[in-house]
């Protein structure tokens, strides 16, 4: 599933976000290569996800662009919005899994919503993406009979249905042990290799940034403050960076 676009996978263009009359996002540039792992980082309610839902088209900016693929956004018919959200995976908070439809139905929904498969390809879809996560045994049971790090790998193996190129994993290690953590961050490892895929994802845990990114970005006051590699976020004088690196309350990035 390799890009040979020379566009990169994904760019925003001095993009500001108001939600609800508030400003959440003021002038960001940001630029996503092809094959990258971008973690974002930042305090409970920085902005981290209202970020990832802007790149993915789900928030349309107040000002500024966002280029998918070197498509715009806000340029695009509804038709053509469609077509290029096939080329995105997103895996949300907790999951949100239908909590009325068993593991299979769960997978099968995009496939159902977007392709034109037929019930026997559908099927071997399901399997290959249930397969990939490890949960085939678990094809029939529902979410409820799933644990958190069960639905966690659901909510992917939902998210690979459709051969995504890019894919948004909004904290998905949230509420799950350290053990479960690990496996978590070794399997989107390993299908992101698999799949030669995109990655953007948001975490409030630095060790699962360290582990993950091939560059860390800081959301806070408004701002999208570019960290860098893990060494160069370790080793940032930015304030902001090292208030958050450090942990400490006092210094110029609010907290919740």
């Amino acid at each position: 599933m390799t890009n040979q676009s020379k566009d990169p996978a994904l760019k925003l263009v001095n993009v500001t976000v108001r939600l609800g009359g508030d400003y959440i996002l003021k002038d960001v540039n940001l630029e996503i290569s092809h094959g990258e792992t971008l973690v974002i980082i930042g305090p409970s309610g920085s902005g981290k996800t209202v970020l990832l839902k802007t790149m993915a088209g789900i928030y349309k900016p107040e000002k500024g662009h966002v280029y998918c693929e070197g498509e715009d956004w806000q340029n695009l018919k509804s038709n053509e919005k469609i077509k290029l959200a096939r080329k995105i995976g997103m895996q949300f908070q907790k999951s949100a899994l239908f909590d009325s439809l068993d593991a299979f139905e769960n997978v099968a929904f995009p496939l159902r919503e977007h392709t034109k498969m037929t019930e026997a390809e559908i099927e071997l879809k399901v399997k290959e993406c249930l397969s990939s996560v490890g949960l085939l045994d678990a094809i029939h049971l529902m979410p409820y009979e799933l644990s958190g790090g069960m639905q966690q790998r659901l909510g992917i193996a939902r998210s690979l249905a459709l051969n995504p190129e890019i894919i948004f994993y909004d904290d998905p290690t949230a509420g799950l042990d350290p053990i479960n953590t690990d496996t978590l961050l070794e399997l989107i490892a390993q299908l992101k290799s698999h799949f030669h895929s995109t990655i953007i994802m948001v975490t409030h845990s630095l060790n699962c940034a360290y582990k993950m990114a091939d560059r860390i970005v800081l959301v806070g006051n408004k701002q999208v403050v570019l960290a860098g590699s893990v060494e160069e976020t370790q080793k940032s004088t930015h304030p902001l960076v090292r208030q958050f690196v450090a942990g400490e309350l006092e210094g110029p990035l609010k907290w919740d």
